[in-house]
């Protein structure tokens, strides 16, 4: 019998250094690249001046392990301020201090979940567009 491997999947997205309390999360992920961003009010990060901005891959091996480590690095003393979210074409990690959301891209009552949860913990609407693509059905 012949089977034939498919590659595994990539995961991509970006993950702030600042929301993390612990930044060996960051061992973790290959980083492919990173930039720095001075914080403007529209962050909603006062207590920042800047925001060191990795994006980063993994692979769908990796993808649950790590999206379990995130969570639980991320900054308790400002937990609804943070979330990191990576994806696929067709699925979606998003990541919240102690709460994981395995999204199907295609799901528009899935990441309006999501995007309500972190509604629900302050973080502002215009840094969650997930739901974006779905509804521009891309």
């Amino acid at each position: 019998m012949c089977y034939k491997l498919l590659p595994m999947s990539t995961y991509s997205g970006v993950i702030i250094e600042e929301s993390l309390e612990d930044k060996d999360v960051l061992r973790d992920l290959k980083i492919v690249s990173s930039r720095v961003s001075m914080v403007t009010p529209k962050h909603a990060t006062p207590w920042l001046t800047q925001w060191t901005l990795h994006t980063f891959e993994v692979t769908d091996e990796q993808a649950k392990r790590v999206a379990e480590r995130i969570s639980g690095a991320l900054d308790r003393s400002h937990a609804g301020s943070w979330y990191v979210d990576f994806k696929t074409e067709r699925q979606h990690y998003i990541v919240y201090s102690n709460k994981i959301f395995f999204v199907d891209r295609s799901s528009l009552a899935q990441y309006l979940e999501a995007k309500n949860y972190g509604l629900s913990l302050g973080i502002p609407p215009h840094q969650m567009d997930f739901e974006e693509d779905v509804i521009q059905g891309i």
